[in-house]
């Protein structure tokens, strides 16, 4: 299996609380809810299409505790992803956790990196990290991303936890499609291409 990491992000790199405002305010976070005046049809129907790739949910601990608390809760039948989210596997990284609640569930427990390529070795299509700020960055600093799409939202914060933070590897993306809805968001999918690329400019030094 492939790991596709999704994250919600503002344009200064926020990824924490994007639903509500009451979904994380660890740290006295109080811009919660962030992303939702700017969702619509579309972006509904792109996460729709990514999630179709699922043969699994790779998540942290915290995010899996939110998710296994709201997801089963959602009785509309007309919700476009539950029944999917609830009926996939579910691993999550965790030395504390000590089982599932929100079944099928599988918790990884020890070397995160060890068990995560053992996941991938498996056939299937893609393993994907929803929310797990800091499960995706650990394993893009391990190379074990394979496709990463932010849902970048028109607006700035100044304060929140950010999905890419320093020190971390260097890392090379390639832009393979992106799409602007009408509210503003950006959806950008990025493959994974290794270590960052650098070089020096050697045009003209000088405009205007």
């Amino acid at each position: 299996m492939k790991v596709a990491v999704t994250e919600f992000v503002t344009l200064d790199g926020v990824s924490q609380g994007p639903g509500s405002s009451t979904e994380d305010t660890i740290g006295g976070f109080t811009r919660g809810g962030w992303l939702v005046p700017h969702m619509d049809e579309a972006f509904v129907r792109r996460a729709s299409e990514w999630l179709d790739h699922a043969d699994g949910l790779l998540l942290g601990r915290r995010t899996y505790t939110a998710f296994a608390r709201d997801w089963p809760a959602i009785t509309d039948p007309d919700d476009p992803f539950t029944e999917r989210m609830n009926s996939l596997p579910k691993y999550v990284v965790s030395n504390t956790l000590e089982e599932g609640n929100w079944p099928p569930t599988t918790v990884l427990r020890g070397d995160a990196g060890e068990a995560v390529r053992e996941l991938k070795a498996r056939p299937g299509r893609e393993l994907q990290v929803h929310g797990s700020a800091r499960l995706s960055r650990a394993l893009l600093s391990m190379g074990l991303v394979d496709t990463l799409r932010l849902v970048v939202a028109p607006t700035v914060l100044g304060t929140g936890r950010r999905l890419l933070t320093h020190p971390t590897a260097a890392t090379g993306l390639q832009l393979i499609r992106h799409e602007a809805t009408t509210r503003g968001l950006l959806l950008l999918e990025y493959e994974v291409t290794g270590d960052a690329a650098v070089g020096d400019y050697e045009g003209v030094t000088q405009f205007g």
